[in-house]
């Protein structure tokens, strides 16, 4: 493959996305690599510290609390899907209660069941990992916690899911590994479309954006050829909007400028391409949008402190 066939194909590895939350987890890598489960009854509370993952926690059976820093009490019944970013959580049997550091009942590889005293309230959780360093792009985006009740789940995904999920669990059968990890990945993709679709349109946020109508066909165009020129007034265009008017509102939900947040998404898809050590500087540089090593290298080290090459070896 020569040069610019490489660098075409890098610049195009995402066009096959539909949508850009699958264009961000699929360059991320992002997958459920280890899923736990709690059983418990009478008394109990756990607490977890905060790391650069997402989790999820479901509810199968009964109810318990999960409590976040700064945030009150959130009561979770069975159905219910919460989604926990980098924050410090805590899930209990009653808010009340002084949690005891729940790592130590899972810090065997192989141990990712804890039985507390019954089987009243069941949970699964599962942890999603992104391909070396590249959580910041996304976990960045996202609400440190986000809670999806079984009521917001109108078409029954979810629901579907879980029992499907505690059916594998049940049966124990050939296979059930690799099945319940691909539900789990399912999962985590349709809790996050449940609650961005109940997202109110005046809230800031990157899902908000997203599902909004004129910043989404921007954003589509964005993530569609990440190599492009793009100027604020074209993508201005694209959704339909006036520069100023557009620039406002992308800041506004999305948390940063048009231009800065393809700058981070070029960044992020450069070191990936270079950790994967699939193409020359040059080709990830021109796959990202940048005509010029030099100014690549520059923008690089801006970003992460170090140079491409550094990364790469």
């Amino acid at each position: 493959m020569n040069d610019a066939a490489k660098s075409k194909k890098l610049s195009q590895a995402s066009s096959l996305a539909l949508d850009p939350l699958s264009d961000v987890l699929d360059v991320l890598g992002a997958a459920v690599t280890r899923r736990t489960r709690i059983e418990a009854a009478g008394d109990w509370a756990l607490s977890f510290p905060g790391v650069d993952r997402l989790k999820f926690v479901a509810l199968l059976r009964g109810q318990s609390w999960m409590l976040i820093p700064d945030q009150p009490p959130q009561l979770m019944q069975a159905g219910d899907v919460c989604l926990i970013g980098r924050t410090d959580y805590a899930i209990a049997s009653d808010p009340t209660l002084t949690p005891t550091d729940g790592r130590s009942l899972y810090d065997e590889p192989e141990k990712d069941v804890a039985r507390i005293h019954g089987d009243d309230t069941i949970a699964i959780g599962g942890t999603v990992t992104f391909a070396g360093a590249n959580a910041d792009f996304l976990l960045d985006m996202l609400p440190g916690f986000i809670f999806v009740p079984q009521s917001l789940s109108a078409s029954g995904v979810i629901t579907t899911l879980l029992s499907i999920m505690s059916g594998e669990i049940e049966r124990s059968m050939p296979g059930c590994g690799i099945v319940s990890s691909r539900l789990a990945d399912i999962l985590v993709v349709e809790a996050i479309r449940t609650h961005a679709a109940h997202v109110r349109p005046g809230d800031m946020g990157w899902l908000g954006a997203l599902l909004d109508t004129r910043l989404s066909r921007a954003l589509i165009a964005l993530h569609g050829d990440v190599a492009h020129p793009w100027t604020v007034a074209e993508l201005a265009g694209i959704a339909g909007m006036s520069r100023a008017a557009f620039s406002a509102e992308f800041a506004r939900r999305v948390g940063q400028p048009p231009l800065s947040y393809l700058r981070a998404w070029r960044m992020t898809k450069a070191r990936i391409a270079l950790k994967q050590d699939t193409a020359t500087v040059a080709d990830i540089a021109n796959a990202v949008g940048y005509e010029s090593q030099s100014a690549f290298s520059q923008a690089f080290r801006r970003a992460f402190g170090l140079s491409p090459k550094e990364v790469a070896d």
